[in-house]
């Protein structure tokens, strides 16, 4: 599974997640710091990435159009880089589960 870090994220996740989410990125990193939500999804789409984000407009579009791209939303407030990851790694079985259900267009954490 691969990642598409949403700007309200740490650029520095996708190192510090690579041992579980290999090719992962940040949108920094292909150009899309400044892009719009929709354009995000296109992207994601178009190359195979799931999106994560703590924005709840990623979770409404999933609702209305479906998927790919798949998308995991953090329900967490302003916090530090080394809980977002400790987040990500705790419910790791819970989203591998999530990638692989044909089903499910977004996960909720926590």
């Amino acid at each position: 599974m691969k990642w598409l870090f949403d700007q309200n994220l740490s650029w520095r996740l996708p190192k510090q997640l690579s041992d579980l989410y290999p090719d992962s990125r940040h949108i920094r990193e292909v150009g899309m710091k400044e892009s719009l939500d929709t354009d995000i999804w296109n992207y994601a789409k178009a190359n195979g990435f799931v999106v994560v984000s703590k924005d709840l407009d990623f979770q409404q579009r999933s609702l209305l159009f479906g998927h790919p791209p798949k998308i995991v939303r953090l329900r967490v407030g302003n916090c530090t880089v080394q809980t977002i990851e400790s987040l990500l790694r705790k419910y790791s079985a819970l989203i591998h589960t999530f990638e692989l259900d044909a089903k499910k267009s977004y996960l909720v954490l926590p």
